[in-house]
């Protein structure tokens, strides 16, 4: 706690050695002085050994070797961010969660700091933080990190990280919780994590909003929420307690990056291209993640695999909820559209902010933390309409996400895989790469008749989607009814 309090890392490490293998690497001869009583008080002969209750580490010297146990001493180290971690896609994500071994005697900690309540979005935050997908971040934004995010869009060492990650703060919380050493997060009335050494700061909201989504319009739905939030906001060092679940039938879906990378592993891949979406998959987007896989595999790569990694915090209310999604996506891997085999389903747990070119670089940089070395950028990437109907046009350049992630800094291992028009030809009776030379055998099938189709019960041509991921996303629209 001393050590929590002060900002001073420790930790304490076990090297678990059986005495009589410590009596024969005794070179000096000191544990055989013990045993004629030449030397007295001597631990382990004549006075006992108390072993750690709960070590940090334990090094087994008898199962490993020296290396083996200098490695494992480094790993403990680049994961508390002490040393730098390898910067290879193998290399290990700092998760933020306290150790299970700390667990018992973490939570009673908790209960003795004041606690502040937060929302369903500020918990989603704290999973993305607790995860690594923001490393090498350890908590919420202090105000030098949230003034590097939004005017350089980078954190130290060129790190991108183009959106802030932030705790509001009411000014009655600030003002009760400002000379805290440390802040207990509660969800729902549970105690979810610890803020360690919060620091606050004015949440100057015009600034952020302007620099961040290029407006200032009061109607866009992320601008709403910061607008009514806390005048204040708090950074500081987090240690969440425990996995963060939503016991909605699909938390098997939530892999961090570390269990990402421990499964691309495992299937073998040589090569990882991440796809981020939102909406549901039509046989447009289905056709650009093939070519992608197509590529490649022409390129040399034996095992390319496919990140298939919907956003699954937070959307606007008039998007198709994240069950329906996923089943949806589900549907498309069981009829094969995509390579079941090849592909992995995971969701992304951050909240959707549709800041368009600036958000598609955390979505990048989040894929890039996973172990993704290829990034499907799509068309209007993060948009929305504008929220002035009267323009009636999207908020942001379609053509700017791809354009931006192209020279984006702090993405050195990604490569950007840019957006190919697709749309329905008639001509082929399937969705296929749009040539302007015969611009009359394409039918654009827009999100609003696609979603005008679905709730009149009217069927898509074939070859749109998967026939039974259509059905999916008409008994949804049916059922709004």
């Amino acid at each position: 706690k001393i050590h929590i309090e002060s900002d001073l890392p420790f930790f304490e490490i076990f090297i678990d050695t059986p005495l009589n293998v410590c009596e024969q690497r005794d070179v000096k001869g000191l544990y055989k002085k013990a045993r004629q009583g030449i030397i007295k008080g001597f631990t382990g002969v004549d006075q006992p050994y108390e072993k750690p209750d709960v070590p940090d580490l334990v090094l087994k010297t008898v199962e490993c070797t020296i290396e083996e146990c200098s490695m494992q001493v480094a790993k403990l180290l680049q994961q508390q961010g002490i040393i730098p971690a390898s910067t290879t896609e193998n290399s290990h994500i700092r998760e933020l969660y306290v150790p299970d071994n700390r667990l018992e005697n973490a939570l009673p900690e908790a209960k003795k700091y004041p606690t502040l309540e937060i929302g369903e979005i500020d918990l989603q935050w704290v999973q993305v933080l607790a995860e690594g997908w923001a490393a090498p971040l350890t908590g919420f934004m202090t105000e030098d990190q949230f003034l590097k995010a939004i005017h350089f869009n980078c954190l130290e060492d060129n790190v991108n990280q183009s959106v802030p990650i932030v705790l509001p703060v009411r000014t009655e919380d600030k003002e009760r919780l400002m000379n805290c050493p440390a802040i207990s997060l509660q969800y729902k009335g549970k105690i979810v994590a610890v803020l360690h050494k919060p620091q606050f700061y004015a949440h100057r909201k015009e600034e952020r909003i302007c620099r961040q989504f290029g407006t200032s319009h009061p109607d866009h739905p992320y601008i709403k929420m910061i607008n009514a939030s806390g005048d204040f906001l708090v950074g500081g060092t987090l240690e969440v307690l425990g996995r963060i679940k939503w016991n909605d039938g699909l938390d098997e879906y939530r892999l961090t990056p570390n269990e990402l990378k421990a499964k691309f592993k495992q299937m073998g891949a040589d090569a990882v291209f991440a796809f981020q979406l939102r909406n549901p998959i039509h046989n447009g987007h289905a056709l650009l993640m093939q070519d992608t896989r197509k590529k490649l595999l022409s390129r040399g790569y034996k095992k390319p695999v496919l990140l298939l990694h919907p956003l699954g915090g937070w959307t606007k209310e008039d998007d198709v909820p994240l069950p329906v999604r996923m089943k949806q996506h589900e549907a498309v891997l069981k009829e094969k559209v995509l390579d079941p085999a090849s592909t992995v389903l995971a969701i992304f747990p951050s909240p959707m902010m549709y800041a368009g070119p600036t958000e598609v670089q955390w979505h990048a940089k989040a894929r890039m933390t996973a172990g993704a070395q290829f990034y499907i950028v799509g068309r209007d990437p993060a948009g929305l309409p504008h929220p002035d109907k009267s323009k009636n046009c999207d908020l942001y350049d379609p053509t700017h996400g791809a354009r931006v992630l192209s020279s984006a800094p702090g993405l050195p291992a990604l490569e950007i895989i840019p957006f190919r028009v697709a749309a329905f030809d008639k001509s082929k009776g399937k969705m296929d790469f749009f040539d302007p030379s015969r611009k009359d055998d394409f039918d654009f099938i827009s999100g609003t008749k696609m979603r005008s189709l679905a709730r009149t019960g009217l069927l898509p041509p074939d070859g749109f989607m998967a026939p039974t991921a259509w059905q999916v996303l008409a008994e949804y629209y049916q059922n709004l009814k």
